[in-house]
C-alpha cells in the first residue's frame, strides 16, 4: 500500500492541492510529498506563464485563492465595470464584467478598473491601450487634436467638455453623443448654452463671464479688441489664446473727493469735500485710453478744486458755492470725454474750516446779528414814538375821543387795582375814591 505519493512542479508552475474536490493548498515550483494513502488528494498544475488563470470551478476556488495575493489577483467586476490588464508594463487585455484570477507569480501585472458610468475613459497609458485590438466591442475611440474640443452628453445630458488628448467612449451602457468643435474661434456658442456652463463638467476646458443688466463686457483676443458682449453669460474655449473680458458698469455711478486740504487766495487753509457723479459714454475709449478711467477722472477733478478754489477768497468762496461746483463741473466736464466718460453733477458738500477760523467766524457772525437786531429795536422804538404822537394830536383835536381814552385807561386801572370809579355829573370828575 501506497501511503505517500511525489510530485513536481517546474519553475513555471504552481500548483493547486485539492482533497475531494476542496481545495487545500498552493505548492510552488520544487518536489513534494503528500500523505495520501486513500488517493483523495489531486494535484492541479497552473502555468504561471499564462496569466489568465482557468477552471471549471473558478466561482469556488477564487476563495481561496484570494488568500494568495503575491501569486494571484481576484477581480470582481460589475456589470458597469471594466479592467485593463498590463503584463510586464504592456497593455494585453480588456476584461468584460464577471469573475477573473490573474497569475501574478511570475509576471508583473497591473490592473486598472474603470467604471462606465463615467462615459467616456482617459488614462496615461491610452497610447498603450489604443495599440492593442480588444476594444472594439468595448468602446469607440475618440481623438481630438490641439485646435479640436468636444463636448459629451449622456442620455440627452450635458456631462463634461473634453479637452485634446485620446479617449474610450463606451458602449452599451448608456446613451452617448460627441459634439466636436473646432476652437479657431475662442469664443463659444451653443444652443444650450445654459445647461452647458451652469453644470462642473465644462471647468477647465471652458472659462464662463456673466454680463449683468445694465453692463457690457468687451473681449479682447491676443491683445486686440475682439467685440462687445451684451446682458447674460458668454463661454470662452480655456488655453486657446490670450483672453480678457472686461466688464464695464452702463449705470450712473459717483465717487467722494474728500479731505482735500486746499488753501485759498487769502491763505486760508480749508479741507473741502466733494462728490461728483458720471457715467461710461464711449465703453471702448474708456479701457483702451487709460488703464483706469474713473481713476484719471478722480485725479482731474483734484487739480480742478486747487485750482478753482485758490483762486478765491473765503469770503467768495462761502457765498457763491454755486458758482464754484458750476465752473468745476465746466473744467472736469470738458477733460472728461478723452477717458470715455461723461459727467453728469460735480458738487462741493463740505467745507470744512480750521477751528480758530471757525470761532472768528462765529464771533463775526454774532457782531453782524447783534448789529441787526439794535437797528431793528432802534427802528421798532421810531415808530412808536411816531404812532404816539399822532395820536396825541387826533385826541388833542377831539374832546369826546379824549374823554373816551380816559375812560379805557380808568377801566384797566380799577380792573388791576380793586378800584371804584365815581362819576358826576357834567363829565368825568378829576377824583378817584378806594373803596376798601
Amino acid at each position: 500500500m501506497i501511503l505517500y505519493r511525489k510530485f513536481k512542479m517546474a519553475a513555471h508552475e504552481l500548483g493547486l492541492k485539492f482533497r475531494d474536490d476542496r481545495m487545500l493548498d498552493v505548492v510552488k515550483a520544487g518536489e513534494h510529498v503528500v500523505f495520501d494513502p486513500l488517493r483523495r488528494v489531486r494535484v492541479h498544475k497552473v502555468n504561471t506563464r499564462d496569466v489568465y488563470f482557468k477552471h471549471a470551478d473558478l466561482d469556488v476556488i477564487s476563495r481561496e485563492l484570494k488568500l494568495y495575493p503575491n501569486l494571484f489577483k481576484v477581480l470582481e467586476l460589475a456589470d458597469h465595470q471594466r479592467a485593463f490588464v498590463f503584463v510586464d508594463g504592456r497593455f494585453e487585455r480588456l476584461l468584460g464584467a464577471g469573475r477573473h484570477v490573474l497569475v501574478t507569480a511570475l509576471r508583473d501585472v497591473r490592473v486598472e478598473v474603470a467604471d462606465m458610468r463615467d462615459a467616456v475613459y482617459a488614462s496615461a497609458e491610452m497610447a498603450r491601450i489604443l495599440h492593442g485590438n480588444t476594444l472594439e466591442d468595448h468602446a469607440d475611440v475618440l481623438e481630438l487634436n490641439d485646435s479640436q474640443r468636444a463636448l459629451l452628453w449622456v442620455d440627452g445630458r450635458f456631462r463634461a467638455a473634453l479637452k485634446p488628448g485620446q479617449y474610450l467612449v463606451w458602449k452599451g451602457l448608456q446613451k452617448v453623443r460627441i459634439e466636436t468643435f473646432d476652437v479657431s474661434d475662442a469664443r463659444f456658442t451653443h444652443k444650450d448654452l445654459t445647461a452647458i456652463v451652469h453644470g462642473a463638467g465644462a471647468n477647465g476646458v471652458m472659462t464662463v463671464y456673466p454680463i449683468e443688466p445694465g453692463h457690457v463686457g468687451l473681449w479682447f483676443n491676443d491683445g486686440k479688441l475682439a467685440g462687445q458682449l451684451a446682458p447674460g453669460v458668454h463661454a470662452f474655449w480655456t488655453g486657446v489664446s490670450k483672453l480678457k473680458v472686461v466688464n464695464i458698469d452702463l449705470r450712473e455711478l459717483s465717487f467722494d473727493i474728500a479731505g482735500q486740504e486746499i488753501m485759498t487766495h487769502d491763505k486760508v487753509t480749508l479741507r473741502l469735500n466733494a462728490v461728483l457723479t458720471y457715467r461710461v459714454a464711449d465703453v471702448v475709449k474708456s479701457v483702451s485710453v487709460v488703464d483706469d478711467a474713473p481713476g484719471a477722472l478722480y485725479r482731474v477733478a483734484q487739480l480742478a478744486l486747487r485750482a478753482v478754489i485758490g483762486a478765491r477768497e473765503l469770503d467768495v468762496l462761502l457765498t457763491e458755492k454755486d458758482a464754484v461746483a458750476d465752473e468745476l463741473r465746466a473744467i472736469v466736464a470738458r477733460k472728461a470725454p478723452d477717458f470715455g466718460l461723461e459727467v453728469l453733477a460735480l458738487g462741493i458738500r463740505d467745507i470744512i474750516l480750521p477751528g480758530e477760523m471757525k470761532e472768528l467766524m462765529n464771533k463775526v457772525t454774532e457782531a453782524r446779528k447783534a448789529a441787526e437786531a439794535g437797528l431793528i429795536t432802534r427802528r421798532e422804538e421810531t415808530a412808536a414814538a411816531r404812532m404816539q404822537a399822532n395820536t396825541a394830536k387826533i385826541l388833542e383835536g377831539n374832546p369826546v375821543l379824549m374823554k373816551l381814552r380816559e375812560l379805557e385807561v380808568l377801566e384797566k386801572i380799577a380792573g388791576k387795582a380793586n378800584l371804584t370809579v365815581v362819576l358826576g355829573e357834567g363829565g368825568l370828575k378829576d377824583r378817584v375814591m378806594k373803596l376798601m
